[in-house]
């Protein structure tokens, strides 16, 4: 059985960082692209950053340069870092588990629509 648990969300003041973390249990876990996802009340789910198989990221434009993702294939686990944290940074996070190979490039793995697992999503909350 699939199942991705995020966990390292929580309160943290404008300018400070949190990690996230992603914890996958699936089989064949390195063939695996990785994403991650946001959404507040009332918003669509949208794309944050994603991580190939090869290491290949894609980042949306308000997060490039702040985060960073990244995977662990030996523990079967993908971090999002997210450093200089702003207001708009607020909202349920998820993780998202899809794609092998070749096909996760830097286009597909942006669409949340090719996902098949979800994680249960993390809160994180920025304040002034």
């Amino acid at each position: 059985q699939m199942q991705l648990v995020e966990s390292g969300g929580g309160l943290v003041q404008a300018g400070g960082s949190l990690r996230l973390s992603c914890k996958a249990s699936v089989r064949s876990f390195s063939m695996y692209a990785l994403a991650w996802f946001r959404q507040d009340p009332g918003q669509d789910r949208r794309f944050v950053a994603a991580i190939n198989s090869g290491g290949t990221t894609t980042y949306s434009d308000s997060v490039k340069g702040r985060f960073i993702i990244s995977r662990d294939n030996d523990n079967e686990t993908a971090y999002l870092q997210m450093n200089s944290l702003v207001l708009e940074d607020t909202a349920v996070y998820y993780c998202a588990l899809g794609l092998q190979g070749r096909s996760a490039t830097v286009k597909t793995m942006r669409d949340w629509r090719v996902y098949r697992n979800w994680g249960q999503g993390t809160q994180v909350t920025v304040s002034s």
